[in-house]
Order: structure tokens, then sequence, then C-alpha cells
């Protein structure tokens, strides 16, 4: 795939860049080894400092970079500024909570392991690829960038092609900010090329935030040197609504759970499980707050969501729908491609859903909900839980027995209650089975990338 910012709302290139060299990205890895070395010697006050420096600089260009994300990738203008002003956030909080994450620990008295003193330390561990999509062009890579800056490590960032120009700013952001040169930069190189950067032993681990195929490669060359890797695969994820809940509610935030980001989020519910004795009432608020959706010019104020970000992308979703009706599933709304310019799909939704059909089990990454009756809560968990992927869910009950069976048994990487999954600086995120394993954000996230060390003094 070309390095090129592509608009989507036209599917014309406005702009290409040449990618790096070889020679380009060996001055980029001595860099960031070198920084390495000289930001794992300061203190977390001066790091904070920079950090704090840096998120004072993205909030002040929120606004223009917020219309070169939209350009990219063609989110709305103001989902695009909140993502800017939320990396900011989140640039703090690591700033503001860092050192206290990676405060040594003391996990038994020295004398239960015959010592005289005993401590472990969180240390970092050096140089980290950080492979990225498009999706979430800056909160996605700030939420790598942030902890592990603080921690003391130093990151290359390989941004997904299309959004060549959000690479280059976080490429740029952080020196702005004061952290050493080298300390955090962007490689402009093909995905092909990403496998065989981690045969050198200068860099020390992976992350990495895209498809089961991608994840793999990049844990196999990982495992194949003996490096770390954390991975977020992407979900199927559920939204469970029984009788319990407020349904008029559910019905609303479904709506904005499945549009946005133009359905291009990992965490979005895509497969809907609704119980018999409200899923008429549901399906109709649903379906009738979808079918008012406004798809179009994300630069407008009154669109709701704007174009997929790839041709690529909207003929993947379109061929699930496809292949959905060909089966036998219901659309109630939706589920044509429009006439025109861009690659716009509109606000779908699929009902008689089989399992025989591929969206069944495949993600789709765009606004495509699939509608699914049940009969019980344990009917609700099993075909949930029926699935290559766990990353989080959203459950809509008040009975407190449900919630506590749900919070258990659901099998992923978060339960949201009465409300809409989304990611925050302080809590854990990450999935489990084909949505990956290890986790960012928060005390979990900053320590992936840290040598725990175990200090014993006879």
């Amino acid at each position: 795939m070309a390095i090129a910012t592509i608009d989507p709302t036209t599917g014309k290139t406005l702009k290409t860049f040449e990618a790096h060299s070889p020679e380009e990205v060996e001055q980029r890895i001595a860099a960031a080894d070198a920084a390495y070395r000289e930001l794992a010697g300061t203190t977390f006050a001066q790091r904070a400092e920079w950090m704090h420096r840096a998120a004072d600089i993205l909030e002040a260009e929120a606004g223009d970079v917020a219309r070169m994300i939209t350009t990219e990738m063609g989110k709305t203008v103001a989902t695009a500024k909140y993502e800017a002003l939320k990396s900011a956030t989140g640039m703090r909080h690591f700033a503001d909570h860092a050192e206290r994450y990676l405060t040594p620990e003391l996990p038994v008295e020295a004398s239960a392991v015959n010592a005289s003193a005993l401590s472990v330390r969180f240390d970092p561990i050096g140089v980290v690829l950080a492979v990225m999509p498009w999706n979430y062009p800056l909160w996605q890579a700030v939420r790598f960038a942030a902890p592990a800056l603080m921690a003391g490590n130093t990151g290359l960032l390989k941004h997904a092609s299309n959004v060549p120009q959000s690479a280059l700013y976080l490429g740029e952001l952080f020196a702005r900010g004061g952290f050493p040169e080298g300390a955090f930069q962007t490689l402009l190189i093909e995905g092909a090329d990403v496998a065989p950067l981690l045969d050198d032993r200068r860099i020390r681990a992976a992350t990495l935030t895209g498809s089961v195929a991608a994840g793999a490669s990049v844990a196999a060359a990982a495992g194949r040197n003996v490096k770390k890797t954390v991975l977020e695969l992407g979900g199927t994820d559920v939204f469970i609504v029984l009788p319990s809940a407020d349904v008029q509610k559910a019905a609303e935030l479904a709506v904005n759970a499945r549009v946005q980001n133009s359905g291009q989020s990992c965490i979005a519910a895509k497969r809907y499980f609704v119980h018999e004795d409200v899923y008429e009432t549901f399906t109709d608020q649903f379906v009738a707050g979808m079918s008012a959706t406004t798809t179009g010019d994300p630069l407008a104020a009154d669109t709701t969501f704007g174009p997929l970000a790839t041709e690529r992308g909207r003929q993947d979703v379109h061929e699930l729908v496809e292949d959905a009706k060909s089966k036998g599933a219901t659309v109630l709304c939706g589920g044509e491609v429009p006439a025109g310019a861009g690659w716009f799909y509109p606000a779908t939704v699929l009902a008689d859903v089989t399992p025989d059909m591929r969206i069944y089990r495949e993600e789709c990454f765009g606004p495509v909900a699939s509608l699914h009756k049940v009969a019980s809560i344990d009917e609700a968990i099993e075909r949930s839980n029926d699935s290559d992927f766990g990353l989080s869910s959203s459950v809509w009950t008040t009975d407190d027995e449900e919630i506590a069976r749900l919070g258990r048994e659901i099998d992923a990487g978060g339960v949201f209650v009465n409300g809409l999954t989304a990611s925050f600086p302080g809590v854990p995120f990450g999935g489990v089975k084909d949505s990956g394993f290890g986790r960012e954000l928060s005390a979990h996230g900053i320590r992936e990338f840290t040598n725990v060390k175990t200090v014993w003094q006879a």
C-alpha cells in the first residue's frame, strides 16, 4: 500500500510520501538506542515536565490536528478534535501517575526470603517498536507512547500507510516537548518491512494494534528473537440487553456504539443479543435511530459520521453484508453502497443472522449491526462467548445477580454495565483469544515494557 494521504470523501490522492530508505531506518534505530541511554537516566519529574509540555502543544494545536486527521481517515472533525484532546489528557495522566505506577514494591517481608532488604523494581528495557492503525491515529499511538516514555523507554512508530501526516506529527511532538532527540520517531516503511526490524537486537519489544494476521506476523518475529509483544487485534464485541434494562437508553446508545468513527472501532458493539421480552421494543427504537443518522462531509456540523477510511475497507464491509443477505439475513435499514464519490456506507442493521454467514464470526469494520434474539441470560452468555474474539462488551441490566454473572462469565477483556465500552488512561485495556494479549494503559500497561527486577540483599 502506498504511503499517502487519500481523501476518503473523494477518493483523491492529496499527498504521497517516500518510504524511508534502509539507511534512514538505521539512523532512526541508532538515534532511538542512543536516546534510551539518556532518557533512562532522567528523573520522573523531568520526564513529566516534558510530557506536560508536549500535551500542551497538542492541546493548543487540536483544531489543526483534527482537520488533518479528518482529511486522512474521514472521521468527523468534532470527533477528531475530541481524540486529540483525549490524547493530551492521556499524556498528562502518565506524566502525573507514572512514578506511582512504577514505585518499587515489597512483595513479602525481607525476612521471609532470608534477606535484610528486598524490593521489586520496574526498570525500562530500551527501544520498543509500535505498529499502529489508522482508526484512531493519535490516541492509539499516544496510549503506547506516553507510558513508554514516562517509564524511560524510547519508541519507534510504524503507523498505517494512509495516515502519514498524523504519523509525522507524532514523530516530532515529543521532541518539541523537550524529550531527547530520537526518543520517539516515526518510520515511514511498508508493512512487509516491520517483522525484519525485530531481528535488530537494539529493538527490545513490540506492540501492535491491528489485524490478527498482522499481529501473528509480528508475534512470530518477536518470538523468534525472544522479544515481548503486546497485541490488540480487534473484536466482535457484544451488546446484551436483558428485560430489566432501560431499553430506551440502551437503544439510543446502541446507535452511537455502532456508528461512532463510522463503525471503525475495535471495542464498539457489533453483535447485539437482545432478550425476547424486549426485542421488539429495542429493535424498533434502534432501527429508527440508525435510520436517522446522516453520513456525509465529515467537516460539516450536521454529519453523524463520515466515510470509511479506505476503498478496500468499504468493499470488505459490503461483502459481509451481501454474504449475509444471500444466506437469508433481513436488512432492517441500510445495506447498499450509495452512489457518488467517496467511501461512504450507511448505518445498517441485519436481523436473522445465522452461523453460516461470514458476519456471524468475522469482524465487520463499518457501521453494520447484527441483531440476535435470545431467550435467557444463559443463551446470551453462551452465544456471546461463541467467538474467536474477546475484546470488550456492553451489557444492559439492573439486576445485581445478572450483573455479577455477566462480569464473571463474559469471556472478554472488559465488561461495561449500562454504558458503552471505552478506553481510559487509568484503566487496563486489552483482550483475550484472537483479540490479543497483554494490556495497555494504567499501571498494568506501563509495566508491560519494564524489567520487573528483584533486588535481594543478604
